[in-house]
């Protein structure tokens, strides 16, 4: 396996958070658009927030997830791709997690069912974790210590 191939997922999470802002200020402009209101009062923070419905305010907020558990993501496919430990596992747990979160934030964006939203974060999140977890063991030489105790 290449150790580019975790730049797959990575670009690809990179490219979903282009995607996702793109839709907020779609959905932010068109509805700014169609208010009646003083501008000036949406320089105060969290007025826009609180007058946007959440057809508008949902894409927010899901552009503000897309700099929490992804930033742990870029810098474990970092670490990885640095110190030439890529492989099929990683890279397939990487597009697990690109998976479920272009999922996640299809459901945020847009009916957003809180349950399914809930799993599918769920389900990304568990493969950072494993991600991270695998490459500390690796990391700190605990593979062989895990291995004897099974």
């Amino acid at each position: 396996m290449t150790q580019n191939a975790i730049f797959g997922p990575f670009f690809a999470t990179v490219f979903l958070t282009l995607i996702v802002w793109m839709y907020m200020y779609i959905r932010r402009i068109h509805f700014i658009g169609r208010i009646k209101t003083n501008f000036n009062q949406l320089a105060v923070p969290g007025k826009l927030a609180q007058i946007s419905p959440a057809a508008v305010s949902n894409p927010s907020d899901n552009l503000k997830n897309l700099f929490e558990i992804p930033v742990l993501f870029y810098a474990i496919a970092l670490y990885l791709f640095v110190t030439n430990q890529v492989d099929a596992v990683y890279v397939n747990a990487a597009w697990i997690f690109v998976i479920f979160r272009a999922l996640h934030s299809v459901v945020h964006c847009t009916f957003n069912r809180v349950m399914l939203r809930f799993y599918l974060y769920l389900f990304a999140t568990l493969a950072v974790w494993f991600i991270t977890i695998r490459a500390a063991i690796a990391h700190f030489g605990l593979t062989d210590t895990l291995m004897s105790c099974f």
